[in-house]
């Protein structure tokens, strides 16, 4: 069973909800906790379930992305018998390089699925970061005798009212119903966008369903499918926490919720860690006089001021006087002289100038776009 699966991450939409932070790159690549990119977390859970075919449907601005994955090393997929496969979208005139819905995707990339020998077939988006294994997935997918296996969440901080998909679920683990963007959720069980079963049952649903006129996985097929009742669709539980960043207040609190130790140990678990790209950094150097608390700091930083409740990536610089809140400062960022900011997120390589104030309200963090100056 261990290389039975074949993985592939859908890049996703989600681009309005995340303004500037989407602006030029795709959402699998919004840059994640210090030193991580969203996608980070989905390929590390799939390398840890021991699936070592992986591929990446991606859609337009997706050149970050590509340089971040490289060629596969840092997740050990460049080898012989391993491999990590970039699906770019088909481009021409009447498609500019984004999908109508997963269905779309999935047929534009029907080769892949037809090439992979694999039995069976993991997908996922890249907005939900979580810790799974695939391998114990796909066991309780064949005990249970199902069809397709949909991973949900009863978590109620994944909850969105007006957005989300909510599955009706039996005590056996059968899936009754789903409803797509309610008002309000009547069901506790939020889907999390991933799904796994049979490869060649997959390839004649896709098929299938574009024949028809369907662009929308859940929307369209998975509700007919239901509806039909001709498959056995079942629910698994993904263990421990879930983040959904689908907006740029969630994208804040996810960042915000991870100052938490034990979220830390859950996600960054030692034996199986998350993977990376790798950039060969000094180690951060605090100042006399820098004041640092309850804050991620990685590597290449300089302090020299205060900061305090903030993540910071990697060569972020803090001059002397600055003093720096409840903030996510990207990559490279530099941060002058007694400048303040609170409640803000910057991009990678602003320039905040002297003496300059940036403090955003509780509930709606101020966004400073990719190379400005403040």
């Amino acid at each position: 069973m261990k290389r039975n699966i074949v993985g592939l991450i859908y890049t996703g939409e989600r681009v309005e909800e995340l303004r500037e932070l989407t602006r030029l790159r795709a959402v699998a690549a919004v840059p994640m906790l210090g030193r991580y990119r969203m996608i980070d977390f989905v390929l590390s859970n799939m390398i840890h379930s021991h699936i070592r075919n992986i591929g990446i449907i991606t859609q337009k601005n997706y050149h970050s992305l590509m340089d971040h994955l490289g060629s596969g090393r840092e997740w050990d997929l460049h080898g012989k018998r391993s491999g990590m496969t970039i699906l770019p979208p088909y481009m021409n005139k009447d498609n500019v390089g984004v999908y109508e819905g997963m269905l779309d995707a999935l047929r534009s990339n029907i080769n892949f699925l037809r090439r992979s020998t694999e039995r069976y077939i993991a997908i996922s988006d890249s907005h939900v970061l979580y810790k799974l294994r695939y391998d114990k997935m796909l066991e309780k997918h064949l005990e249970m005798g199902a069809d397709m296996t949909l991973l949900y969440s009863r978590e109620r901080s994944v909850r969105r009212n007006g957005a989300g998909r909510y599955l009706d679920i039996a005590d056996d683990g059968t899936v009754f119903q789903i409803e797509c963007d309610p008002t309000i959720p009547h069901y506790p069980n939020t889907y999390l966008s991933t799904f796994l079963l049979r490869r060649e049952l997959l390839i004649d649903l896709v098929d299938r369903a574009v024949s028809s006129g369907y662009h929308h996985f859940t929307r369209e097929l998975l509700m007919q499918m239901l509806r039909e009742k001709n498959y056995k669709i079942c629910g698994y539980e993904c263990p421990g926490n879930v983040w959904v960043v689908d907006s740029v207040q969630s994208y804040f609190d996810t960042n915000m919720d991870f100052l938490d130790q034990q979220n830390r140990e859950m996600i960054f678990d030692t034996s199986a860690p998350v993977l990376t790209k790798l950039r060969d950094e000094m180690p951060a150097r605090y100042a006399k006089g820098a004041h640092v608390s309850n804050s991620l700091i990685a590597d290449g930083c300089v302090i020299e001021g205060t900061v305090e409740n903030s993540i910071l990536f990697r060569g972020v610089k803090v001059k002397p006087g600055a003093v720096i809140r409840n903030a996510i400062i990207m990559q490279d960022t530099a941060v002058y002289h007694d400048a303040e900011l609170d409640n803000c997120i910057l991009d990678k390589e602003v320039i905040v100038r002297d003496h300059s104030r940036l403090i955003g309200p509780k509930g709606y963090p101020i966004v400073v776009g990719k190379n400005l100056t403040i």
